[in-house]
């Protein structure tokens, strides 16, 4: 059969592949668990407080790859794989490194040199090609979770600002967002307020936008603030909510709009 022949034509839908990111206590694992079935491959243990059905902490790479094989071979009814969380998979993969090279620190690994982090990317592909068969073969939505961290963006059009973007290396952080079908910032509503700081002189705080500490929401573009994006033509901001996000993504779907970002 030649190429011609197995040309592909309209759309076509499959479960979404999100990494979702914030700073600590916003909500991610609470988004996740609303999804629909959810498993958690945990590699941090911080899911004590959600009700979740989760396989026990991983504490190897291997562990992790273990979860996403018998998702894909045995029988279940789970229907969303989340990784929770991607910067604590990342030291996982950085100790199967040194083991590997039989060294103490990634920067060491294959002699130094940074050459470490890029050997990473061969696992980081093997985590991504397992969740990608989850999505394929068993239909199950793809949800990564990850902390955030601040970074100065040296923007070519403007002065350098820092930004918010998943706490990753680089290198790992451009493979898994780009792989992603959205990537969402997940932070608390706030505003900039003065107030006096005496001699005459005022100072600049941040006050939270509603009840509980601050509105939650997603931030789903890129801007100045954070990096985001999303390939369904969403809105630039939701509320911190599995439903509304589905809402948001049903409406695309049903008006045919799309942002290939």
């Amino acid at each position: 059969m030649g190429l011609l022949e197995q040309i592909q034509r309209g759309k076509q839908p499959m479960p979404p592949r999100l990494v979702v990111y914030g700073t600590e206590g916003v909500g991610k694992s609470t988004f996740a668990s609303q999804a629909p079935a959810p498993i958690f491959v945990q590699t941090e243990d911080g899911l004590a407080e959600i009700d979740c059905d989760r396989f026990p902490l991983a504490t190897t790479f291997d562990d992790v790859t273990a979860a996403l094989s018998e998702l894909h071979s045995e029988q279940h009814d789970y229907q969303t794989v989340v990784i929770d969380s991607l910067d604590w998979l990342e030291r996982l993969i950085w100790d199967q490194l040194c083991r590997q090279y039989n060294v103490a620190s990634i920067e060491k690994v294959d002699g130094g040199y940074a050459k470490g982090y890029t050997h990473a990317l061969t696992y980081w592909r093997e985590i991504l090609d397992g969740l990608g068969r989850l999505r394929t073969d068993r239909g199950m939505v793809v949800i990564c979770i990850a902390h955030s961290k601040v970074e100065k963006f040296e923007d070519p059009e403007s002065s350098a600002y820092d930004r918010y973007s998943p706490r990753l290396h680089k290198h790992a952080a451009a493979l898994v967002c780009e792989w992603s079908d959205a990537v969402l910032f997940a932070t608390r509503k706030f505003r900039t307020q003065s107030e006096d700081a005496g001699f005459g002189r005022k100072r600049a705080i941040a006050a939270p936008i509603g009840a509980g500490g601050g509105e939650r929401i997603l931030r789903c573009t890129g801007g100045p603030s954070c990096i985001a994006k999303n390939r369904y033509g969403i809105a630039d901001e939701l509320p911190l909510s599995w439903a509304t996000f589905v809402d948001a993504l049903s409406n695309h779907q049903s008006t045919g709009e799309t942002n290939n970002g």
